[in-house]
């Protein structure tokens, strides 16, 4: 992954909530304020960040503007992460492996366990 400006963009926690949220489906810049409790030029501001980073893409609908996720970026990404994705879960699966030797064979009976009336 060369591009800096995608990883710099999806830093800001607002940003990434708008991801999320396109990610379910493109929304006009009003649905995004609304759900994100930011103000219109804060949004806006988060909402040219992520366009500029190439993760959204903006369209024209009469009066309003709707974004929408841009997936490219997010598959570059995960590329990028794959070798990593590998290590971490070889290494979760290696760390599973000895939780499931080192577990009692058999789980404890708390069924005659005496009830305290204090």
């Amino acid at each position: 992954m060369s591009d800096a400006s995608v990883w710099t963009a999806l830093a800001d926690p607002h940003r990434r909530v708008i991801v999320g949220l396109l990610l379910e489906r493109p929304r006009p810049v009003g649905e995004i304020v609304e759900a994100c409790g930011l103000s219109q030029p804060s949004t806006s501001k988060h909402l040219r960040v992520l366009r500029d980073a190439g993760l959204v893409r903006v369209r024209q609908d009469a009066q309003r503007r709707v974004y929408a996720l841009d997936p490219a970026p997010i598959a570059e990404l995960d590329a990028w992460l794959a070798p990593y994705r590998k290590l971490w879960n070889s290494s979760l699966d290696a760390l599973g492996h000895r939780l499931d030797e080192t577990a009692p064979k058999e789980p404890p009976d708390h069924s005659q366990a005496p009830i305290s009336k204090d």
